[in-house]
């Protein structure tokens, strides 16, 4: 019989986005496109640190975008929601508090490049953009 694994072993993200709170305004996503950035096959990462002046309560804030070149309406939520997942099993444990991050969809590529291939897309991404 084997043994299950120790709690510190585990690395599962919550089940709700704990500390995650979604870019939702125009300015915060024009300040993360003037911040880095890191191109990956399945999406863009922009992702910038917040002055002390705008720290709100939630650590880690992320938005979402697919312009019109990923697809029809179909195609642009199928995208999102690809994104929106990824980003609640990664961020959670490698996003750092008091950043935000923009996921930026891409034509064909984000909807049509398997799942965990795009998960381990944006750990490289944030790992690059950290400096790891």
């Amino acid at each position: 019989m084997t043994t299950p694994p120790a709690a510190s072993e585990i690395r599962k993200p919550p089940a709700v986005p704990f500390g995650l709170s979604v870019l939702q305004n125009r300015p915060d996503f024009l300040k993360a496109n003037r911040a880095k950035r890191q191109a990956m096959p399945g999406f863009v990462l922009q992702a910038r640190r917040r002055d002390p002046s705008e720290l709100s309560q939630t650590p880690v804030r992320v938005g979402y975008t697919c312009s019109k070149k990923v697809g029809n309406a179909v195609a642009r939520n199928r995208a999102k929601r690809r994104l929106r997942e990824i980003a609640r099993l990664v961020l959670p444990i490698e996003g750092q508090p008091g950043w935000d991050y923009v996921l930026i969809g891409r034509a064909g590529e984000t909807a049509r490049r398997p799942f965990d291939v795009l998960k381990a897309d944006l750990h490289t991404a944030l790992s690059r953009i950290h400096g790891a």
